[in-house]
């Protein structure tokens, strides 16, 4: 409640000056030189050339090193953002040299070297505070900005969207949408297991928690665009995510206004059995509650997810990820009172509410990966998954509206007073809505390597079964008498005319789904580096092919073949510059799931063909120093032709297919990203992005498509006191063009090209480091208990722009006009977190 009280007396009108002298100020002393080393560490186990784990391997950096223990493990502190050259040897083994590594501050970097009886040199091998190079277009994110960013999301995805091709208005919501593709068009894989979200997700209440634990993660890599044959058969972008080993006990507690996690480290003696364990707990009422609908409203949220492996011999070893993950999201909303319109004709929507809703998405994920190693040549991997989940949307809610004309008031500085009655309405909506999911999968994945080649092979089989019940309905009522859809087959004249026929809801759809869904898919490729006049290169070719079939209750049967070759192409160029060219492209084709064959009406069209994009991706990637520091400037260009267009509706995070490969579409655009250490011992990035996309449906011309988001900028900035380095900043910021409003329901798509308002949001994070790698306390205080302790405050949307997502399409029942009424989203927030690890 103190907290609560002081954030609203902190930021009032008169004191938002003050805030903001005060914040570019602390920018500006935090952007001056570091007077303290920081620190990273490098870890893993060590191997000869027959996988036995060595022992008693000396490992040395400059006047730093250490030894293996009789597992072969080793751990290293190092000085952060120089370059810095480890040397690995061993009686009988020839020397191997790590050189020119580049970590991050607090980076923990995992490398597990081979000794072999012939000289090994791994030269150049170069991991900055931006990622590692990636000849196949991957970008990596270093896992100590993915737990440290700012956000009411804070984890992966919030990162995610401040990459250039990346974009979300919703920060209720774990979904992103990448270069003009939409929420269902995005791959996700945590240790090679794929991850499935929620069917009937909606109004950002689908996900509270991301499947991706943060604290969890250990590596993490996105590509937009181009990906290779071995990911799977989606048409927009696969974010590659490996959770990390532990390698001692470790007890992580998070807690802050919005929730609590806990996670548990642990480790056999032997080191050949690890655990990491999770849980979280989550209440977005502190974001809802800034809306402009007040009610009651109690969305709580709760996971636990566990990832083990151990390890069998030098060659086997199998792995477990298992996840439970509870939403619930109650609300039973009382007022809403929006204006809108322009300067010269303000409206005001006034909304009185009644009933409730009652909405909750349970899922549950098995999986178990076993990993053989053949020989040091050849790798196997059998993996097998069981993912389930439960849905259910149950509301009633009864809304009285009234539009009306609003007096500005600007002259006098008085507020305006809403004018006569335009419109005044009861609305009433009902769902009874059930989903029930398994989907099942067993896959096979290789590897082959010799010298500079690669083939890698996979094949998957995957079934999926889904029960579905579908009950909605909307009412509308004016003045005594019932709105009736324009599509009703009646002629009509209330209330002059009396009219007796049954009622029918303006919007209604009842229907009982049961589907299932037989997958067969594989790939192959071979990839080669070699040398090409001084120049290295770098190519991948692969192909994809599936074969589905569709059945289920009153379902004719339907099967699919579909074949997806991809290609890429890198080249290094021998110059004084390090420049880094490539070229990628190829088949990406996106197999209906579930809600891609269920039309606006329920009905399940199993013939629907998977929809096809050829992309092309030219990309450059330039590495080069400035203020001493490493920094890289990434641009890529990008065009999309698509056919077999599913066409489809945007409702928040809801899409509704038309379930009809009736239109073609297109998308292109350019992206650059600069990030590096612009404050020495952080990494930053600007990101600057545009897209183009537009379809045609039924050959009737190009429109936008839904996710028309023409420019995007996004701004990450870590810094800190030089005087008190342990005083930490984070700060991003977004700004995206305003989408494609949408349509009221019934309608045509053409009539209505509006847009919504652009979308501005800044998150800042001050922290401060109590304990850590680089602060030692003394024996005899309290603090000796923790490994790291650090404690601050967030603020999101700290300038409090009132960002919209969706709009609601209100009906003036005098002059039968709809109006696009936009639905705002959360407003400026004060939020407290502290951290601690023992």
């Amino acid at each position: 409640m103190v907290i609560a009280v002081l954030s609203q007396v902190l930021f009032t009108e008169n004191e938002t000056l003050r805030l903001f002298k005060l914040f570019f100020l602390v920018v500006l002393a935090f952007s001056a030189t570091i007077l303290k080393a920081q620190t990273a560490t490098i870890t893993g186990v060590v191997f000869d050339e027959n996988q036995t784990p060595l022992s008693n391997v000396n490992i040395t950096s400059k006047n730093q090193g250490t030894f293996s223990d009789v597992n072969g493990f080793y751990i290293l502190e190092i000085i952060a953002d120089q370059e810095t050259t480890i040397t690995f040897s061993h009686l009988g083994n020839e020397k191997l040299i790590l050189k020119d590594l580049i970590l991050n501050t607090n980076e923990n970097y995992e490398f597990n070297p081979v000794l072999k009886n012939e000289a090994i040199l791994i030269a150049e091998v170069v991991v900055t505070p931006s990622g590692s190079r990636y000849a196949e277009g991957i970008t990596t994110i270093s896992s100590d900005i993915v737990r440290n960013i700012p956000g009411p999301n804070a984890g992966v995805e919030n990162i995610l969207k401040l990459l250039p091709g990346v974009s979300s208005n919703n920060e209720l919501s774990t979904q992103y949408m990448v270069r003009g593709g939409n929420f269902d068009e995005n791959l996700v894989y945590v240790n090679d297991i794929e991850i499935y979200r929620p069917f009937l997700i909606r109004s950002g209440q689908q996900e509270g928690l991301s499947f991706i634990n943060s604290d969890m993660v250990g590596n993490l890599q996105f590509s937009a665009g181009g990906f290779q044959a071995k990911y799977g058969d989606k048409l927009s972008s696969v974010l590659d995510i490996s959770y990390k080993t532990p390698v001692s006990f470790g007890l992580k507690i998070n807690a802050t206004r919005l929730g609590t996690s806990t996670t548990l480290e642990s480790v056999s003696k032997n080191k050949k059995l690890s655990s990491l364990t999770s849980i979280r707990s989550r209440d977005n009422s502190l974001l809802v509650n800034s809306q402009n609908t007040s009610g009651n409203y109690d969305p709580s949220f709760f996971d636990i997810q566990q990832y083990t492996t151990y390890i069998f011999s030098n060659k086997f070893r199998i792995s477990y990820l298992g996840n439970i993950s509870i939403n619930n999201y109650r609300n039973q909303p009382f007022t809403r009172q929006t204006n809108f319109g322009t300067l010269n004709d303000i409206k005001t929507l006034t909304v009185y509410y009644s009933g409730s809703e009652k909405n909750q998405y349970r899922t549950n994920l098995n999986a178990l990966k076993a990993e053989y190693q053949l020989n040091d040549k050849t790798t196997l991997k059998f993996i097998s998954s069981l993912y389930f989940n439960k849905e259910q949307e149950y509301s009633d809610v009864i809304s009285q509206y009234r539009l009306s004309e609003l007096n500005a008031g600007l002259e006098d500085d008085i507020p305006g007073e809403p004018t006569p009655i335009n419109g005044l309405a009861t609305q009433y909506n009902r769902a009874r809505n059930d989903l029930d999911a398994k989907i099942f999968n067993m896959e096979h994945k290789g590897l082959h390597t010799k010298d500079r080649n690669a083939i890698s092979w996979g094949l998957k089989y995957e079934h999926t079964n889904i029960r579905d019940q579908i009950r909605e309905s909307e009412f509308l009522d004016s003045l005594g008498y019932m709105v009736r859809p324009s599509n009703a087959g009646y002629n009509r004249n209330e209330p002059e005319i009396p009219f007796e026929a049954p009622l029918l809801p303006y919007e209604g759809i009842i229907a009982r789904n049961s589907v299932n869904t037989h997958k067969l898919s594989g790939f192959a490729q071979y990839s080669h580096r070699a040398q090409w006049n001084d120049h290295n290169i770098y190519y991948n070719i692969g192909v994809r092919a599936s074969h589905w079939v569709v059945n289920g209750k009153n379902l004719k049967n339907s099967s699919h073949t579909i074949f997806s070759p991809r290609g890429q192409f890198s080249i290094k160029p021998n110059w004084t510059k390090d420049m880094l060219f490539r070229l990628s492209g190829g088949v990406y084709q996106q197999p209906p799931l579930y809600r891609e064959l269920r039309d606006n009406n329920g009905i399940i069209h199993p013939e629907v063909k998977a929809q096809k994009s050829y992309h092309i991706v030219l990309g450059n990637q330039y590495s080069f120093k400035l203020w001493q520091s490493p920094f890289t400037l990434i641009g890529e260009a990008y065009w999309k032709k698509m056919t077999h267009v599913n066409p489809y509706t945007l409702e928040d995070v809801r899409i509704r297919y038309a379930a009809q490969n009736n239109a073609k579409a297109y998308a292109y655009g350019a992206e650059l990203r600069l990030n590096g250490a612009f404050v020495p011992g952080t990494e930053s990035w600007f990101s600057l992005g545009y897209l183009k996309t537009e379809e045609n449906i039924n050959e009737r011309g190009y429109i936008s498509r839904p996710t028309d988001q023409r420019l995007k900028v996004g701004i990450l900035f870590q810094d800190y006191m030089p005087e008190v380095p342990d005083l930490k900043m984070y700060l991003n910021l977004v700004y995206n063009t305003g989408l494609p409003g949408g349509s009221p329901s019934y309608t045509d798509p053409y009539l209505y090209q509006n847009r919504l308002r652009d979308y501005k949001r800044a998150d800042l994070g001050i922290s401060y480091i109590f304990v850590g790698a680089n602060k030692s306390n003394s024996k005899n205080s309290f603090l000796r208990v923790f490994k790291d302790l650090s404690g601050g405050f967030e603020i999101f949307n700290l300038f409090n722009n009132q960002n919209s997502i969706t709009n609601t399409w209100v009906r003036d029942l005098v002059n039968e006009q709809q109006f696009a009424v936009p639905n705002f989203m959360t407003g400026r927030i004060l939020n407290i977190k502290i951290e601690m690890r023992f």
